[in-house]
C-alpha cells in the first residue's frame, strides 16, 4: 500500500518543500505556501538483480542528440488562419495549450467553433464541466455550427475524461475548465493548487502517451495572470491569452508562451452574431481615423510576433489643476511613459512637469516593445502645442535615455507595410534607413530626439 505524503506548494511559482514556511525562499512570496497530500510511487527495481536490468533499459533510451529525427512534425490546421499564426503553423499532435481569459471573453465560444468544425475530418471531444450540454448546444445551434460529428462529454472527474477519451480516442480534445476538475484522491477543493496541478498532469501524461493534441481552458484572476499555480504554465506547450474589453467587438489572441512557434504572436477577431470572425488585415481595423485629424494622433509600426502591425496612438496634454499632475497610460506601460517625459524634457527642451498627460493607443492593443517611443513622443509635442501632424506620417523607433534614437528589429518590413497602406512619410532612426529607396515612401532618418522634432 502506497504511504501518503505531504508537501506544500508555493502558489506563485510552484516550488516544493517538505515543511511549511511564511516566504517562498524561490519566488519571495508571503503566504503562498499550500499543503499537497500526494501518494509516492514504490519502487520497481531491486537492489540486486534489477540493477543490472535498470542498467540495460537506461542505456536503450539514451540517444545521441545528433541522432535525433529532425522532421517537421505534422501539423493540421484549426480552420482560422489567426488562430494558425498564435500557434506557430497549427496544431501538433500530443500538444497541450492553455487559453485563458476574462469571463465573457470568448474562450468557450472559439474553441467550440474550431471543434465543430474540425469534427468533420477529426475526432474530435469536447469536456464541458462548467456548462451542461444542452447549454452548449444551445450556443452551437445559434452560432450555426455544425453539430452532428462532435462527441460531448460533461464531466468534473479527471479518471472519467481519460477512460471516455481512451475510448473515444480522439484526435484533439478540449477541457472546459481545469479549474473545475478534481481527481477522488486528493482531498482539496476544485481549482486548489493541488487539484489544478494533479490534474494538468494527468491529462497532459494521456495527451503525450496517445497524441492527442490537448486545449485547457484557463480562469484569470483580477490583474489578468492565469490562476492556479505557476507550475501549470511550465507543464503546458502553448499558453494563449484572449484578451479584448466588452464595449469592443474586437478579441486578441496573444501567444505568451509556444515551445513550437513564435512568442507574442498575435491574432486578431471580432465579435459578431455568428461566433467570431478572423480578420486577416488588423492594420485596417485600427486605422480607421477620423477625417479631420485633431493634434496628439500618430500613426505607429509595432512588431506583433513574425509581422509588422500599423497602430494609432493617441496623447492628450492638458493644464493640471492638481498638486500632482496625472500620467495615465492606456495599452502602454506607464513607468516607461514616465521616463520619456524627463528624456523629452531634458533632451528635447518641452517641459510638462504640470500637466496633465493622457496617451491611448486605439482599438485595445497591448504594445509590449520600444518601438513606440518616438511615436509617442511626438504625439505629445503634438499635443502639447496643438499642432496637428500629416495623415500620411508614420513613425517608430526607440528613444534611450540621453536622447539618441535607436534602430529597431524588422525596420526595412515595418517601412514596406507603412507605403502598403498608402503612407508617404516616415521618421526612422538612422540604423533603420532602407538600403534601396522604397517607392511612395519619403524616408527621413534621424539619430536624436531634437532631429526628429526639427522633422515635424
Amino acid at each position: 500500500m502506497a504511504k501518503s505524503k505531504t508537501a506544500f506548494v508555493c502558489d506563485d511559482c510552484g516550488a516544493d518543500f517538505s515543511k511549511w514556511q511564511g516566504q517562498c525562499t524561490e519566488c519571495g512570496a508571503w503566504n503562498s505556501l499550500k499543503e499537497v497530500r500526494l501518494s509516492s510511487s514504490t519502487k520497481t527495481a531491486s537492489a540486486g538483480n534489477g540493477r543490472s536490468g535498470f542498467a540495460g533499459e537506461l542505456q536503450s533510451k539514451v540517444t545521441a542528440l545528433s541522432d535525433i529525427d529532425l522532421a517537421e512534425l505534422p501539423r493540421f490546421t484549426s480552420g482560422m488562419g489567426e488562430f494558425d499564426r498564435v500557434l506557430g503553423g497549427g496544431f501538433i499532435p500530443g500538444s497541450v495549450v492553455l487559453i485563458g481569459g476574462h469571463p465573457g471573453a470568448g474562450k468557450s465560444t472559439v474553441l467550440l467553433q474550431t471543434l465543430c468544425g474540425l469534427a468533420q475530418t477529426h475526432e474530435a471531444l469536447y469536456v464541458t464541466g462548467e456548462e451542461s450540454l444542452q447549454q452548449v448546444a444551445m450556443r452551437a445551434k445559434r452560432l450555426e455550427l455544425p453539430t452532428d460529428k462532435l462527441k460531448m462529454l460533461s464531466a468534473t472527474d479527471v479518471d472519467v475524461i481519460v477512460h471516455a477519451a481512451g475510448v473515444v480516442q480522439p484526435k484533439i480534445m478540449v477541457v472546459d475548465s481545469i479549474q473545475v476538475m478534481h481527481q477522488v484522491e486528493i482531498s482539496s477543493a476544485p481549482g486548489g493548487v493541488s487539484q489544478v496541478r494533479e490534474c494538468a498532469a494527468q491529462l497532459t501524461r494521456f495527451a503525450k502517451q496517445s497524441g492527442t493534441v490537448l486545449i485547457l481552458v484557463g480562469h484569470v484572476t483580477k490583474d489578468g495572470s492565469l490562476a492556479g499555480p505557476k507550475v501549470l504554465e511550465h507543464i503546458i506547450d502553448c499558453s494563449i491569452m484572449l484578451e479584448g474589453s466588452h464595449d469592443s467587438r474586437y478579441r486578441t489572441l496573444r501567444g505568451t508562451k509556444n515551445r513550437f512557434g513564435a512568442v507574442n504572436e498575435l491574432g486578431v477577431f471580432a465579435m459578431t452574431e455568428q461566433g467570431l470572425k478572423e480578420v486577416t488585415n488588423p492594420s485596417a481595423i485600427f486605422l480607421q481615423r477620423a477625417d479631420e485629424i485633431a493634434s496628439g494622433s500618430l500613426v505607429m509600426v509595432v512588431w506583433e510576433g513574425t509581422r509588422p502591425l500599423l497602430v494609432e496612438i493617441q496623447a492628450l496634454v492638458d493644464d493640471s489643476s492638481l498638486g500632482n499632475p496625472r500620467r495615465v497610460a492606456v495599452g502602454l506601460d506607464q513607468n516607461r511613459l514616465a521616463m520619456l517625459l524627463a528624456v523629452m524634457h531634458r533632451h528635447g527642451g518641452v517641459m510638462v512637469g504640470d500637466q496633465d498627460v493622457f496617451v491611448n493607443v486605439v482599438g485595445g492593443v497591448k504594445i509590449v516593445e520600444t518601438s513606440a517611443d518616438l511615436a509617442l513622443l511626438l504625439a505629445l509635442v503634438s499635443s502639447f502645442r496643438d499642432r496637428p501632424l500629416s495623415r500620411e506620417l508614420v513613425v517608430f523607433g526607440e528613444v534611450g535615455l540621453s536622447g539618441e534614437i535607436r534602430p529597431v528589429p524588422s525596420g526595412q518590413e515595418r517601412i514596406r507595410e507603412a507605403a502598403k497602406h498608402g503612407f508617404k512619410k516616415a521618421i526612422v532612426p538612422y540604423g533603420n534607413l532602407p538600403r534601396e529607396p522604397v517607392k511612395g515612401m519619403e524616408v527621413i532618418a534621424v539619430k536624436k530626439l531634437s532631429e526628429a522634432l526639427e522633422a515635424i
